[in-house]
């Protein structure tokens, strides 16, 4: 009996030394870090709406890409990272968008209509947002501070919030100079109006969801690269103003002043095929695609630095190796 007690002790005290040896090596690897990173960002930024796109039908994500709606933006960061696994940052960018049915190869399909539409937009847009970035594989790195030369996968999401103001392009019909005016004072889909209950203005400043994936590349302690694909989900249709269906064009007449009301029957519907085919774009005709909201992503080059510790507090946080 006692020496069944003894090898069943010897046994417990095996079994917690190794219980606590893979507790230990788990939570180093989640708990090393304790730092903060800032840094700058530049790369493409893309539009995904009613406008433009690619051939078929058109959508909100990467299928409708098309590379003549590429623009640049920029942008700049700061993350508290409490661990190497987790981060958590707050960032800020500027860019623009634009969209342009002129953009579409017709081929045939239902991208016939959309590039006969003939309407076109731009915006500046300037973003914030606050987002969780994760390193799944650091779990699986020994040495988890020690990162000159790691190579680190890892997402994003977060929530954040944008402003934009779209415009789209006026050719004067006295002069044929073309200018930008802004879109929404110009009610392009009766927003506002009495005559459309349905169709209400929408805010210039609206809410997104940012989710995506990157890639870190440390150079050593302090310096880091990254390349990241953003996406941004949104809960407006309206980035492009383009949305639902035509309206009767009195109405402008009706309810803008005489030059307003001129210019938003100009460029409200700029289809070539607006007098002799009515049906499709006329009103009440399908203008936009209410169900799918627009989005945007970017694809940032990022440049990151770590501060608020050195190479001596990193080699402190190193977890210790047990020994047997």
């Amino acid at each position: 009996m006692k020496k069944g007690l003894h090898s069943l002790l010897h046994k417990s005290v095996i079994s917690l030394v190794i219980v606590m040896a893979i507790h230990s090596q788990s939570y180093c690897q989640l708990s090393a870090g304790n730092y903060f990173e800032g840094g700058l960002t530049v790369g493409p930024m893309v539009f995904m709406g009613d406008l433009g796109g690619h051939f078929g039908r058109g959508t909100s994500f990467i299928k409708d890409y098309n590379m003549k709606a590429t623009k640049l933006s920029f942008g700049a960061y700061i993350a508290a990272h409490p661990s190497e696994v987790l981060g958590f940052r707050l960032a800020i960018n500027y860019g623009q968008l634009d969209g342009d049915d002129a953009y579409i190869t017709p081929k045939g399909g239902y991208e016939v209509a959309r590039h006969d539409r003939n309407l076109d937009f731009k915006t500046n847009i300037a973003e914030a947002f606050f987002a969780a970035e994760v390193y799944p594989t650091v779990i699986f790195e020994d040495q988890p501070t020690d990162v000159t030369g790691r190579l680190r996968p890892y997402g994003v999401i977060g929530v954040g919030v944008f402003h934009f103001n779209p415009q789209g392009s006026y050719v004067d019909p006295n002069n044929g100079s073309t200018q930008w005016v802004d879109l929404r004072p110009l009610h392009t889909e009766g927003q506002g109006f009495p005559e459309y209950p349905n169709s209400k203005e929408y805010s210039l400043t609206q809410l997104n969801i940012p989710m995506g994936v990157g890639i870190k590349y440390y150079v050593n302690e302090q310096i880091n690269f990254s390349l990241e694909l953003l996406y941004r989900k949104t809960f407006t249709d309206y980035i492009d103003d383009v949305s639902t269906t035509y309206v009767d064009p009195s109405t402008f007449y009706a309810h803008l002043s005489p030059s307003q009301a001129q210019i938003a029957d100009l460029i409200y519907n700029k289809s070539p095929l607006r007098s002799t085919d009515p049906a499709n774009y006329g009103p009440g005709a399908k203008r936009g695609d209410p169900t799918q909201k627009d989005a945007y992503f970017t694809l940032g080059l990022k440049l990151g630095i770590r501060f608020g510790a050195g190479r001596e507090w990193n080699n402190s946080t190193r977890c210790p190796l047990l020994r047997f």
